[in-house]
This record gives structure tokens, sequence and C-alpha cells, in this order.
């Protein structure tokens, strides 16, 4: 059930309290009574009761999550990207949520665990305008090895002590060998045919983006829009902390339009990574 569907009233009637946040979602609770109202399709929502805390982490996770996407969706349009090169792109998630979310220019995914990139490939099977290269991006080329993890942890680096008492999917690894590659070595085939190229960069390789953004070179300057995952308490050993990267990005000419908590430790409240948004001002379609 959309929140735009007439049945709303139903459950304003009930004494519910109802925040909208556009796109047919939002948050319905009870006051003071801990519900959770989660819309799974235009048809089924979940409610649930949960203990506060546990329900305030949530809550700030899907939330937090929904107005990123939203956020990217909206840059994306308003800086008129074509092409948008998914860099750390595991089995195609985020493609996929650009494309749900009306983006329908190029994706160039980027991915270098072979089983993940057998995946990517058959996500973007049918999809003309979204390529797939099997590759990592760094400062240099050359073969060098992975640390394969489940999920979406796979990383260059090994990981910290803080990561393994946060995550048991961080203590479990398997070696492979994989390509590292430049991206301004790659550049012009990623942009090939395309008009007047307006290139996002998207970043997630657990603890890796510093090398690959430098790996970008003199082709940095044709990026209008980035996004990094940024972090504050480094999961990986020798991942740079949000004020390195920030300052690097910064150097480079990118000033941010948001910040979303990726994830969190529980026990101590503190955040653990941010996904991090940026423009080149000069970029930005004026409206003054």
């Amino acid at each position: 059930m959309s929140l735009r569907h007439p049945r709303l009233s139903v459950l304003r009637r009930l004494g519910l309290e109802v925040t909208r946040l556009g796109g047919g979602a939002g948050v319905v609770a009870r006051p003071g009574t801990p519900i959770r109202v989660t819309e799974v399709d235009d048809r089924t929502w979940v409610i649930r009761r949960e203990p506060d805390r546990r329900r305030i982490f949530q809550e700030q996770r899907v939330l937090g999550h929904y107005l990123g996407q939203q956020h990217v969706d909206w840059l994306l349009r308003d800086l008129d990207i074509n092409c948008v090169l998914d860099v750390g792109a595991n089995v195609g998630q985020y493609a996929k949520k650009l494309r749900a979310g009306g983006y329908a220019g190029r994706i160039v995914s980027f991915e270098p665990v072979a089983a993940l990139a057998d995946e990517l490939r058959r996500s973007a099977k049918n999809d003309p305008d979204w390529q797939v290269v099997q590759c990592a991006l760094g400062e240099a080329d050359e073969e060098t090895e992975i640390n394969v993890r489940p999920g979406t942890m796979s990383s260059l680096l090994p990981t910290s002590d803080f990561g393994k008492s946060w995550s048991k999917r961080l203590r479990e690894t398997e070696v492979q060998t994989i390509d590292v590659r430049r991206l301004d070595g790659l550049f012009a085939d990623a942009v090939a045919g395309i008009d007047d190229p307006r290139v996002y960069l998207k970043l997630d390789t657990q603890g890796y983006d510093l090398q690959a953004f430098a790996g970008g070179g003199e082709c940095l300057k044709q990026v209008v829009g980035m996004q990094s995952e940024v972090a504050c308490v480094p999961i990986y050993d020798h991942m740079p902390r949000l004020p390195e990267q920030i300052s690097t990005y910064e150097a480079e000419g990118f000033e941010i339009t948001g910040m979303f908590p990726v994830t969190r430790h529980q026990s101590t409240l503190r955040v653990i990574e941010f996904d991090v948004t940026m423009v080149r001002s000069e970029a930005v379609r004026r409206t003054d």
C-alpha cells in the first residue's frame, strides 16, 4: 500500500502518526509505542514492535539508505550524468538501484573477484548500456592478491583487529589473484561513443578508495560528481580515515553534498563508515 493510497486514512484513524518521505515511502508510528512499518512492495507492509535501541538503529539504517539513494538519484539528474563508473560493483546492487531510480545512461561496473564478476555479467546481460570490467582499480597496473570475504567485504587490505571483533565475516578470508588497473588507462573506453561525457565516479572498494582515485590521474578533471565510502573506525589495516579521504577529494576540486551512515558499532554508538557524495560546484546546473 503506497502512502498516496486513499486507505492511508485507515492508519490515521487507528491513531498512528504518519511521516511521508515521498516516492511512496514513509514512517508510521503510534506515539510512545515502538511500532515499525516497512513497505515491502506496493501491496505489502510489515508491521512489528521492537526494543527501543534496536528499533532506533534499524530505523536510522533504513531511512539513511533510502535518503542516500534518493540523494544520488537527484544528483545524477541535476548534474546531467550520462556515465557512472561503478567501482567495487560486487554483483550489481548499486547499478540496479540506479536503474530503479530512473537513471538510463551508461554504467561501467568494475569488479575483480571472479565469481562476483560472473554474477555481475549475468545481471548486466540484458542491459545494453551496462558494461562489466573484471578488475580492481588502483595506483598502478599490476597483478596482486585480494582477500575474498563473504558478502560485500572483499578487500585488498587485511582486516583490522577492530574489524575482526566487529564482524565474523571479516575473519573468513580466501586469497585470490586479481588484476589491478589505473582508471586513466580505462577511461577512454568507458566513455567511448558518448557526446560530452558527464561522469559520476562511485567508489566502494573496502578501504582502497584513495588508491583507486589516485589512478584517475588527469582524467579526474572530467568527473563532475563522485561518491566514496569513508571510514571513521577502520575495519581494515592501513585504511585511511575520513579526514584524509575528504581532504584528498577536496584538493581535487570536489565539495560535499551529503553524508549518510552506512554501518554503526552498536555497543559504542559510533558510525563506522559514511557514504559521502561530492560535486564540482562549477558543474552544477544553476537555477538562480
